[in-house]
């Protein structure tokens, strides 16, 4: 790596990760799930955990070549039926409170080509015995973060002119570096000071207490209602603990739940989409009391409407607000990975809503919680859908409007 000051760069952000991420302390339970070409960037971040005094630090490595022969070539019975000790350690995380750092590295196209059933039975299978995890994760009961690396096939990806896998590399390092405010003097204060930034637009949002939301940009005219006392959220989001942590790292969001049987009109992708090992772009739906009644994609139809057929994947479980004048968007890139690309541009989820979107969602029963208007699904995923066009309202309970977003910044 030629990258200047790269082992420098490379131990600020594991600190970032460590410190900001998922503010390990003594005591601590761990866990990293890092993709096998990333050792050098695993074994940073156990001894970080471990200085600051975690009293374990797990590993769950993954590995792509590996990944798609599982896909390609495991007998069913075996990958659609996910052994009890895969879900036993899920358990033990969540047992442990565990802090999460999840670090995605992956090809965005490593599944291409592989069935798209095959790859949906699979994840309907996984998400069963991640669903206690899945609940710990939605509801903040345990800190998380998720960071990027570097790989040469995502690199080449997004750098297609580089010249060589090392150069593409390289760039992208320094995309992340960037984005992530590692060129800054100080990181960690850097993140601090942004971090306030969005939670003053949230408190804003917050006092607003907005009915419906209205999206409109070429391809786009939404209406989106918000149940009653839903909560805006920033960058940094709280534990039960009472302990600050960054579920993404890049963030540039504020984002809470929308009322899932109260959507209506259309909505239209603004960037590709990276899911299930595919590429997904060129996206349309048609919603209409909160379902989507039609939906289609110019590449990976196959693979979108495999997901709408997952329970909840139909609604919406999250709606955001991101400027387009960003600095990821404003890089001109595409990262083809939903980390760095929803914090480009607005974006929207298919299934799951977080249950502390709405005044004490947390507490709630699954029942109470779609009483309120929550959804519920064992799947979460985003999909970018704005742009510098993109016009949004807030329309008050007594039919007050007011504008948030014009041409794709605070209004």
């Amino acid at each position: 790596m030629t990258l200047s000051n790269f082992k420098e760069s490379l131990k600020k952000y594991v600190e970032l990760a460590v410190d900001i991420g998922v503010a390990v302390k003594p005591g601590d339970t761990v866990y990293v799930q890092i993709s096998v070409d990333q050792a050098q960037l695993a074994r940073l971040i156990v001894a970080a955990a471990y200085q600051r005094g975690a009293a374990e630090v797990q590993v769950q490595w993954f590995d792509d070549v590996l990944k798609r022969l599982d896909m390609a070539h495991m007998a069913d019975e075996r990958l659609f039926n996910i052994p009890a000790f895969v879900k036993g350690q899920f358990d033990y995380w969540v047992d442990h409170q565990a802090k999460r750092i999840t670090v995605v590295s992956s090809d965005p196209d490593n599944l291409a080509g592989i069935d798209s059933n095959r790859i949906a039975k699979y994840q309907e299978a996984f998400a069963k015995a991640y669903k206690r995890l899945m609940e710990a994760i939605s509801s903040m009961s345990i800190s998380w973060t998720i960071i990027g690396a570097a790989s040469p096939r995502w690199a080449q990806k997004v750098f297609p002119d580089a010249a060589t896998p090392e150069e593409a590399t390289e760039l992208l390092w320094e995309a992340i570096f960037k984005t992530t405010r590692i060129d800054q003097p100080d990181p960690e204060a850097a993140w601090k000071a942004h971090d306030q930034k969005l939670r003053e637009k949230a408190a804003w949002l917050n006092n607003e207490q907005f009915d419906q939301l209205h999206y409109m940009a070429p391809g786009t005219d939404l209406v989106v209602g918000l149940p009653k006392n839903h909560i805006w959220e920033g960058a940094g989001a709280f534990n039960p603990r009472g302990e600050e942590f960054m579920a993404n790292m890049p963030t540039e969001e504020v984002f809470t739940a929308p009322d899932f049987r109260r959507i209506d009109g259309t909505v239209a992708s603004t960037k590709p989409l990276s899911y299930g090992g595919n590429i997904l772009e060129d996206m349309h739906f048609t919603f209409k009391d909160g379902q989507v009644v039609e939906a289609h994609a110019k590449q990976g139809d196959d693979v979108l409407q495999n997901l709408l057929k997952t329970p909840g994947a139909r609604s919406l479980g999250e709606v955001s607000l991101v400027p387009d004048p960003s600095p990821i968007s404003q890089s001109g890139l595409i990262f083809f990975n939903t980390l760095f690309d929803e914090n480009a541009s607005d974006h929207m989820a298919l299934g799951q809503a977080y249950p502390f979107s709405v005044k004490d969602g947390v507490a709630m029963t699954n029942e109470q919680r779609a009483a309120v208007g929550l959804n519920q699904s064992p799947t979460h995923v985003d999909f970018m859908m704005g742009s510098a066009a993109m016009n949004i309202d807030g329309i008050k309970p007594d039919g007050t409007i007011i504008p948030i977003f014009r041409n794709g910044d605070w209004a």
